[in-house]
């Protein structure tokens, strides 16, 4: 196993998790929250596929998955490349989606460019910068991803077990 292979393990479990925690939810349970300034669990798992999306696209050099049809399909009011990173607690309200099977069919299309932007990388890669404030390695970058959703999946995994009480 190398660097990819974990790599690719470590999103591949996300990608096996995620859909789980959101089955049975409808819309209420999706952007229930237990405090006025606390995430829903519908935001948390939005957040998640956007922070993963754009991260990847930028370092695959390709457009968001959300740009291509997701905007629409989403109807959110945010700004379309908004990933809700910094939201306020009124934005993270504002929340809602018709189909919550939206979530999960966003989030297997973010995890399939993930995958192939992961097929296009060899473990040397991993040591280039990546252009951004930061200058940051790829490597650096995909392991802070990958901190970053497991910590928000956690969060939805917590707020699953309020709803069950």
């Amino acid at each position: 196993m190398d660097a990819i292979d974990i790599l690719r393990d470590g999103f591949g479990r996300v990608a096996e998790t995620l859909p789980k925690y959101l089955a049975g939810l409808d819309t209420d349970l999706l952007t229930w929250q237990p405090k006025p300034d606390a995430n829903s669990i519908g935001w948390l798992a939005w957040h998640i596929a956007r922070c993963e999306d754009a991260q990847v696209a930028a370092i695959a050099g390709a457009e968001d998955v959300y740009q291509q049809g997701w905007v629409e399909r989403f109807a959110l009011p945010y700004g379309a490349n908004e990933t809700g990173y910094g939201h306020r607690p009124e934005q993270v309200r504002a929340f809602r989606v018709a189909d919550p099977a939206v979530l999960v069919d966003y989030y297997a299309a973010v995890h399939a460019a993930t995958l192939k932007m992961l097929d296009g990388l060899a473990s040397r890669d991993l040591d280039r910068l990546v252009d951004d404030p930061f200058r940051v390695s790829i490597g650096v970058r995909l392991v802070s991803i990958i901190n970053d959703i497991t910590q928000h999946l956690g969060q939805i995994g917590y707020l699953r077990g309020l709803l069950r009480g």
